[in-house]
Order: C-alpha cells, then structure tokens, then sequence
C-alpha cells in the first residue's frame, strides 16, 4: 500500500512541478516527467522482480521450460520500456519517433516469440490426426 502512495504522490508533484514549469520555462517540463517517470520505474523494479522470481519458482515446480519463461518475461520487460519511451516521446510531442519505437518493439517482440509459436504449432500438429 505504501508503494502506491508513494508513487501517486511523486506522480502529483511531478504534475505541478511540469505545470508550474510549462509557464514559466516549458523547455525543461519535459526533464521533470522523465526524472518522475524514472522514480516510478525505479520504485516498481523491486516489485517486478519478486513477480519474476515467483514465476521461475512456479515454473521449477510444473516443469515448464525455462527457456520459454525467459522469453516472456523479457516480451514483458521491452513491453514495459517501450510504454515509457513512447510516453516520454508523446509528452515531448515527437509522436513520429514513438510510433517508431511502437512499431520497432513490436516486430523485436515478434521475433522473439518464434520459438515459443513453433513450439505451440509442432504440439498442435502432433494431437491433430
């Protein structure tokens, strides 16, 4: 609970902070909403990786394959970096270059999924008749 709290309050102040700034020197609104974002990442991470070790450890008790863990959990891990860049690059207003990295993470996200859709289409081949 205390996590929330402290991210919704960095997040407020960043937002007078940035409207303060947007009258007075709109050049530097964008540094505080990076410095903002980056604090909330930062208090996120200990979160995300007591998530990932519980997953390793559920997937160490089914059997299933750490590889394809892997794989998801770093599908997750650029999902989440290129939610912040494009945020970033919207509130800059260079809307272009994010939907440039939208579309570069998706074609990354993509490519690393193969493995785990082969897999997924040599499993349905074999229970089909």
């Amino acid at each position: 609970m205390e996590e929330i709290i402290k991210i919704v309050g960095i997040g407020l102040i960043a937002l007078i902070v940035i409207i303060i700034l947007k009258q007075y020197r709109p050049e530097f609104a964008i540094y505080a909403s990076i410095i903002a974002g980056v604090m909330i990442l930062a208090l996120s991470l200990e979160k995300i990786t007591g998530i990932i070790n519980l997953l390793q450890s559920i997937s160490e008790k089914t059997y299933i394959n750490q590889k394809f863990l892997s794989i998801l959990i770093k599908i997750t891990g650029i999902a989440f970096l290129t939610e912040f860049a494009v945020s970033v690059c919207a509130d800059a207003g260079e809307k272009a270059i994010a939907s440039k990295i939208e579309i570069g993470s998706k074609v990354i996200i993509i490519t690393m999924s193969l493995p785990i859709i082969t897999s997924l289409l040599e499993l349905i081949v074999e229970i089909l008749p």
